[in-house]
């Protein structure tokens, strides 16, 4: 008896994809089939209940619908007795005489402003009320299609179809009832506890609604064959002789279960776009432009399957991750196109402005690739390095750790290239950018960035070792510079070129990463102290070449003229960066940070090489200052050694007293320090760079003039007729030896060039000199010396009758 009351299933083909789904879920063996009654009972329980609520919702709406009607007819009698006032208002006023100026003056200064404000608050309760009931009937249409499609999950026999109609109902009702809220949001602010009860309401319903139609999704997927077999993408990916063609099953789809299909991932973008426009109504300021762009639900959901099966594969090559890079590219590549076929049309079709189908999926497949490193691969290289570092030997560990960042760094190019094919300017962007990046890992754990630029300063650092002792390289010069756009001439030493390689390949890498303030971090600890170091080679050279002989040996002045070349060649090469769109864009980034406006940055470290901010300011300060500081030293020590062979010169006071020798035009004790000075300018002019000579000979310049004006013209010297020829003539050899570097080099000596002219004068013009002072000196072109020193000068003068 009991076996004729069993009544069979249905056809499968009459039954939904989720009912097949719970059914499997119930009924994996013989056995759960004496489970079926009380499954049964349990269902048919659940039902009753549903339809019971079902009930009680019809019986709230007919109560409102009684109540609303109630409602209106008080207000038609509120608005009948306000008709009837507005007409006696009328006849009052058109009865001319028949009452006082004083009484009209009563009815429109009392009663006419409040009758308006009657009216207007009547008004407004009826424009509350009919909002109210619009939205209350609205919410009940979408908690009925809410709840006809939660009966047919919980197995009702309502046809797909049917459940598909009622969810397209409930999202159309849902877009309805959000561009009243958005309209009473902006025009009724004060109606807040309106609008918060009614998204309370499309909440709950949103809750239910979302994951139906994910869960119908995820069906439809599973019945379509999705994911794709990945075991001959893996086969291929190890052996590329083998084929990989295998089915699209997106382009394969036929019929009704690619209508359904369609129907079901445009119910999911129109779900997504109301979330989209409830979020940015709700949000203000900057989180209103995190709801405006969020990853596309349909999307992820195509991408999610493919990661999980993928990650079964990439567990067994944690030691070879090209092959995971190499299938996550190959996956993206291969199903890129039916993105733009199928997907994108439906898209456009529920009018989601700034999306694109591929930009989605090539953003979600990084992703997903992003955080199975992230969680999986990073932390094993890291618990590497710590075993490592702990015996002393991090040879392996670097090795395989850059090796996963070169890996890195290429598969972004790879996908970069196969996003933007046919997207222009997609990449211009740091959250773009981020979104198809393997290297965002860095975003969330900057304590891994500053491990890498760890390992790659030490990486830089045992490979510049050896080549800083190598003394050749200090030696041999570098023949020109791809880096340089200036074709000035720096003479200098091969070690500036190598140490610009190394910091230019730290630069190369940090273009690789998806955010300024990435790069500018990674700047600052892989590449900074790159420049730091060669500095610090510099100064330790000079610093050896200045204890050992005092810069007084040929071999030590070239020594130092070689580190100054080298100071001047990467400073010009460092401000040429500086103007790269790459340290613009950092310098931009550090002037938001403190707060900075552009043009603002000035000073001592300020704008340079045009720049306004640039984050190497300081180090390309510091190169200035090591310049300035070894030139002026140079012109220190050759004046040094001609004040060492003009002593007997200097001591000499006789001699301004005597007639020249004839045959000579130069004093012979100041021949050697002559000779001294040409050697060593020679020496430093075919050493130094043109820029920085002309520092060294324009200092020294200076300082022999002070020297011979405070030693001579300041030193008490009685200046005779014969003297005043012998000092001309010395120093006419003087400029002469710096004709080759200047056209008029008295114009550098402009104490003793003014104080020859001053003794050359005539005495009664000297005499008037006196009386006349600072106007005197003025007219006669004397602008160097002061008044005081004029007149010690002059009084030095002795002239001969």
């Amino acid at each position: 008896m009991e076996n004729s009351m069993i009544k069979n299933l249905p056809p499968l083909s009459y039954l939904s994809p989720s009912a097949i789904s719970f059914l499997d879920s119930k009924h994996h063996a013989g056995d759960d089939l004496q489970q079926a009654p009380s499954l049964l009972l349990e269902l048919q329980t659940e039902c009753h209940n549903l339809d019971q609520s079902l009930l009680d919702l019809n019986q709230k709406l007919q109560n409102s619908l009684i109540a609303y009607a109630s409602h209106g007819d008080r207000i038609g009698v509120l608005f009948g007795y306000i008709n009837a006032q507005l007409i006696n208002l009328q006849s009052s006023t058109c009865v001319s005489g028949s009452s006082s100026d004083g009484g009209s003056e009563h009815i429109l200064g009392e009663e006419l402003p409040a009758l308006a404000k009657e009216v207007a608050r009547v008004e407004t309760v009826r424009m509350y009320a009919e909002t109210a009931l619009k939205l209350d009937s609205l919410i009940g249409d979408i908690e009925d299609a809410v709840s006809s499609t939660l009966n047919r999950n919980l197995g009702n026999r309502a046809s797909t179809r049917t459940s598909e109609e009622m969810r397209l109902v409930a999202i159309k009702t849902l877009k309805l009832t959000e561009e009243i809220l958005n309209s009473v949001t902006k025009t009724r602010p004060q109606w807040a506890r309106l609008v918060s009860a009614v998204d309370h309401r499309v909440d709950r319903a949103l809750a239910i609604l979302r994951p139906q139609a994910i869960a119908d999704h995820r069906g439809l997927l599973s019945s379509l064959g999705w994911p794709p077999p990945l075991s001959t993408l893996v086969s291929s990916n190890l052996d590329p002789k083998r084929s990989s063609e295998a089915p699209n099953p997106l382009l394969t789809m036929q019929g009704d279960l690619k209508h359904l299909y369609c129907e079901n991932f445009l119910a999911l973008l129109s779900l997504q776009e109301l979330q989209r426009q409830r979020k940015s109504r709700q949000l203000v300021a900057k989180d209103r432009e995190i709801a405006m762009h969020q990853p596309l639900w349909a999307i992820e959901e195509l991408v999610n399957p493919i990661s999980i099966a993928s990650q079964r594969h990439f567990s067994k090559w944690v030691d070879k991750p090209e092959f995971i890079f190499a299938l996550v590219y190959k996956i993206t590549r291969d199903y890129v196109d039916s993105m733009d076929e199928l997907l994108q049309p439906l898209v456009d079709e529920a009018m989601l402005s700034g999306y694109s189908c591929k930009e989605e999926w090539i953003s979600a497949m990084v992703m997903s690739l992003s955080t199975y490193l992230a969680k999986e691969i990073f932390p094993i290289y890291v618990s590497q390095l710590d075993e490592e570092s702990a015996t002393g030997t991090l040879s392996r560990a670097r090795i395989l750790w850059l090796h996963l960042v070169d890996l890195m760094t290429a598969f972004d190019k790879r996908v970069q290239s196969l996003a933007n094919s046919g997207i222009l300017l997609f990449l211009q962007e740091d959250g773009n950018l981020q979104k198809i990046s393997s290297l965002s890992v860095f975003c969330d754990r900057p304590d891994w960035l500053d491990l890498w630029a760890e390992i790659e300063l030490n990486e830089i650092f045992d490979k510049l070792k050896l080549e800083i002792e190598d003394e050749r390289i200090w030696l041999l010069e570098v023949q020109g510079s791809a880096i340089m756009s200036d074709p000035e001439d720096y003479k200098s030493p091969a070690i500036a070129s190598i140490f610009l390689q190394r910091l230019s390949s730290v630069v190369d890498r940090c273009r690789s990463l998806p955010s300024i303030s990435l790069r500018s971090r990674f700047v600052r600890l892989a590449g900074v102290p790159i420049i730091q170091k060669f500095m610090n080679c510099l100064l330790l050279r000079c610093q050896e070449a200045e204890g050992l002989t005092a810069l007084t040996d040929d071999d030590a002045l070239s020594k130092v003229t070689k580190s100054i070349n080298a100071a001047r060649y990467f400073e010009s090469v460092l401000k040429e960066l500086c103007e790269d769109v790459l340290f613009l864009e950092m310098g931009l980034n550090q002037c938001d940070l403190l707060g900075i406006q552009v043009g603002e940055s000035n000073g001592s470290g300020g704008s340079v090489g045009g720049s306004e901010s640039c984050i190497l300011d300081e180090e390309i300060g510091k190169l200035e200052e090591f310049r300035i500081e070894w030139v002026e030293k140079l012109s220190t020590v050759v004046l040094r050694g001609f004040d060492a062979r003009c002593r007997d010169y200097m001591k000499n006071r006789k001699q301004w007293q005597e007639k020249v020798e004839e045959g000579w035009t130069v004093t012979k004790s100041f021949v050697g320090a002559l000779d001294y000075l040409e050697g060593k300018m020679s020496v430093l002019e075919g050493g130094l760079n043109g820029m920085d000579f002309v520092g060294v000979w324009r200092s020294l310049a200076t300082g022999l003039d002070r020297f011979l004006f405070n030693g001579i013209l300041m030193g008490n010297v009685k200046l005779y007729d014969g003297g005043v020829q012998r000092l001309g003539n010395d120093l006419t050899v003087l400029f002469g030896a710096f004709q080759a570097w200047c056209l008029r080099p008295e114009g550098f000596f402009p104490k003793v060039s003014e104080s020859l002219k001053l003794l050359k004068m005539g005495e009664k013009q000297l005499r008037n000199s006196l009386e006349v002072g600072e106007r005197w000196l003025k007219e006669n072109g004397i602008r160097h010396l002061s008044a005081t020193e004029v007149e010690k000068i002059v009084k030095n003068r002795v002239y001969i009758s």
